[in-house]
């Protein structure tokens, strides 16, 4: 769809938005905050809002729409299945209107953005997003680095890069990341290696920057005759290779596990949980970063 195809596409939205007076851009912006950031007071905190101007956001859009959003009951999910479908309309068309105010506005964006990923994030939902940023915004240059998720959260703290985007143990987040998605921790292996007790367990790991490993080492429960290991490798890529191959086990997502590979469920400490989180460095606030964390927000299919 060609850009004036999607400000057509958001006029149609308007008009009808203004006919049925149901929905809000600022409630909807509120909503996909509570997602983004775990919850109704995180969210207030980031749109410098009340936690009680949110909820009363969110319960205009329940009234608007004649259902419930939220779901309040401790314990339960955030969402309801109401609010999940809702999101994903949000989401269009927030990122909708930005397109036309960029495309549009007579003040373009420009600078540099320096941006850091984990193997693991270098996805299709990601590359749309810097795919549609680069040609909205051909005034910024965006320089990208794969590396490990500790050396990520160190370049951020130091202000060598702008916006990182790793895996993180669901505790060490921190109240201004934003989620993408959260996912489990696996003790894997292949289907026809033979798991021996009564020896020290080859462990496959990635190299030192990546705090799977140092979760296993440092933190973890070791076995009685403990790891041996036989494969550094910080690529995803090469370390799936060697798992399927029988060369040993490691701790890696759900979402990589196969036909060929099968969770270990007994014999070994089961890990935290991990979330997908967008981090930006306290050093560079530029309207450039601020623009492309949102349009990274604002993406759908980070959840597997």
């Amino acid at each position: 769809m060609t850009k004036m195809n999607d400000i057509d596409h958001l006029i149609s939205l308007c008009h009808i938005l203004l006919m049925t007076q149901k929905l809000d851009l600022n409630a909807l912006n509120a909503l996909c905050a509570i997602q983004d950031y775990g919850g109704v007071t995180r969210a207030a905190s980031k749109l410098n809002l009340s936690q009680s101007a949110v909820s009363h956001k969110i319960r205009r859009l329940e009234k608007a729409l004649g259902c419930t959003l939220l779901d309040r009951r401790s314990g339960h999910p955030l969402f309801t299945n109401e609010g999940e479908r809702l999101l994903q309309y949000a989401r269009r068309m927030l990122r909708l209107n930005d397109e036309a105010v960029y495309g549009l506005s007579l003040h373009p964006l420009s600078g540099k953005i320096r941006l850091g990923l984990t193997e693991e994030t270098t996805h299709s939902a990601l590359i749309n997003v810097l795919g549609r940023f680069s040609r909205q915004q051909p005034n910024v240059t965006v320089s990208t680095e794969v590396s490990q998720g500790l050396k990520i959260a160190r370049q951020l703290e130091k202000g060598e890069i702008d916006i990182g985007i790793f895996q993180v143990f669901r505790e060490h987040q921190v109240s201004d990341d934003v989620i993408l998605s959260e996912n489990k921790l696996c003790w894997v292996k292949s289907v026809d290696f033979q798991l021996n007790w009564n020896e020290p367990i080859p462990f496959l790991a990635f190299d030192d920057s990546c705090f799977y490993r140092n979760w296993v080492f440092d933190k973890a429960a070791i076995p009685a005759h403990g790891y041996v290991t036989v494969l550094k490798c910080a690529s995803l890529a090469g370390l799936l290779s060697a798992l399927r191959s029988g060369l040993g086990i490691t701790l890696i997502s759900s979402t990589h596990i196969t036909d060929d590979l099968e969770e270990i469920t007994e014999g070994f400490e089961s890990p935290p949980p991990v979330s997908t989180i967008v981090r930006t460095s306290p050093h560079n606030k530029s309207s450039a970063v601020k623009e492309m964390l949102r349009q990274i927000s604002l993406e759908e299919g980070y959840k597997s």
